[in-house]
């Protein structure tokens, strides 16, 4: 083969190549405007937590109890290294003045309030949670 017969073969693997190159980078661009619709993107989510009034005086957990908790505070860790929870606290005032946030990220209300509902501390009725949609203006970066 002459070198200009191979330049000629060469430019024939280019022709065919650069419609699949094309398809491969439109559907990557119609990947990214789908990413970047609002419909796409996760909602945010706000749930308050309060302590059931059994559980004011700390002489009334049961072991069971703080089993429930530990779950509950696992999932949290879980939920903020997979980046579904965006942060989760709680006031230090006692009994009734107490509560408890999570904000979180959600496909939708109906997912958000199945993660709620199966919130461990929920699940065994140690604390009452109220949903609301909930939208994070601004954030502190991390140091």
């Amino acid at each position: 083969m002459t070198g200009f017969e191979h330049r000629i073969g060469m430019l024939r693997s280019c022709y065919l190549f650069l419609p699949a190159l094309a398809l491969t980078i439109a559907m990557l661009l119609n990947m990214a405007k789908a990413v970047d619709q609002p419909g796409n993107q996760p909602k945010q989510f706000v749930y308050i937590l309060r302590l059931v009034p059994r559980l004011y005086s700390d002489a009334n957990w049961a072991k069971d109890d703080k089993m429930a908790l530990d779950r509950h505070f696992a999932r949290f860790q879980h939920s903020i290294q997979t980046g579904e929870l965006i942060l989760a606290g709680r006031t230090s005032e006692p009994g009734d003045k107490t509560f408890g946030i999570a904000i979180f990220e959600a496909k939708d209300e109906a997912a958000a309030r199945a993660y709620m509902e199966s919130d461990p501390a929920v699940v065994a009725a140690l604390m009452t949670a109220e949903l609301r949609p909930f939208t994070v203006a601004l954030q502190r970066k991390n140091p």
